[in-house]
């Protein structure tokens, strides 16, 4: 420290001035208490400076307000995104409500169905679907250790189906009735004609080629198994005509009918069990002959009854 400096209130002369800013004070603290002079320089001063405070926090308060903005920005984006979550769930719920409703809805129509034919049927799944253009057929999760057998006839709630061509062990192959290599024997509700429906390769119709000119068929006639041949009971719906027009050959009348089941929609079937062998032409009876032990009697006694010629003894 250098010797020539002296302390701020070192001698007389510092505490003379001691004195004085001692003075001072206790005036400013009077004025003060009765005036408020401090008070509104001290006001002035806050309102000059605030400003600048203000200022100086800009850089903190930015910092801050981008950090919330961010951080409600994320929780917003998580929230919304379990919100759809949810909402993606409840309506797979739904849907997978609604339709196990609809095929419990179907199931209470086969069963219905079974109820008020009193047939002997089986309940099979459909678990494979070939609908090309040239054939038209179903594949069952049932098969020949279930007693499934080739012919058997297939129907849903609304109608004829089909029958099984192929019968695998645990899997069966149904040929529909719109396969065009299917003919089925139908006849008209309404008026008792007999004719045959086949398949079609649309896949959604049936043709009935052979209606006779004179006959009464209308759009709108229903279509049902006729019996004949033994395969399908009578009496099973098959379709609705919608069309009649006369063939290009001029001979008969052809129609067009759509079926009555629901070929592409339906899920679960019914089979038919305990259904009539298909009628055909009787077999030809055996040759029929006289009993092989009989026979030489017979002749022996055909001998001796018979007269001798004339000339012999």
């Amino acid at each position: 420290m250098n010797k020539d400096t002296s302390p701020l209130f070192a001698g007389s002369t510092g505490t003379l001035r001691l004195i004085g800013y001692l003075a001072l004070a206790m005036v400013l603290m009077v004025l003060d208490h009765r005036n408020g002079w401090m008070w509104r320089i001290r006001y002035g001063a806050a309102v000059a400076v605030e400003p600048l405070y203000r200022l100086a926090g800009l850089p903190v308060e930015g910092m801050r307000t981008l950090s919330v903005a961010f951080a409600d920005r994320q929780r917003l984006t998580e929230q919304n995104q379990r919100l759809r979550e949810d909402l993606l769930l409840a309506n797979a719920k739904l849907n997978r409500m609604a339709a196990v409703a609809q095929q419990n809805e179907h199931l209470k129509e086969l069963l219905d169905t079974q109820r008020s034919l009193e047939l002997n049927v089986q309940l099979a799944r459909v678990v494979g679907v070939d609908l090309g253009a040239y054939r038209h057929r179903l594949l069952l999760n049932v098969g020949a250790r279930d007693g499934v057998k080739p012919g058997q006839p297939v129907i849903d709630a609304r109608g004829v189906m089909g029958q099984v061509i192929q019968a695998l062990p645990t899997t069966s192959v149904v040929m529909l009735i719109t396969d065009p290599n299917n003919a089925l024997p139908v006849t008209v509700e309404r008026t008792g004609l007999r004719t045959i429906a086949y398949g079609s390769r649309e896949g959604d119709r049936l043709v009935l080629p052979t209606i006779p000119m004179a006959a009464d068929v209308r759009e709108g006639d229903r279509l049902l198994t006729s019996g004949l041949g033994g395969r399908f009971p009578p009496g099973f719906p098959v379709g609705e005509v919608t069309r009649v027009a006369p063939a290009t050959t001029g001979m008969f009348l052809e129609a067009q009918a759509q079926p009555s089941a629901d070929i592409s929609r339906s899920e679960d079937v019914l089979l038919l069990h305990d259904q009539a062998e298909p009628v055909g032409p009787p077999e030809p009876v055996p040759p029929m002959g006289p009993p092989v032990d009989l026979a030489p009697a017979e002749a022996g006694d055909a001998r001796k009854t018979t007269p001798p010629a004339k000339g012999q003894p």
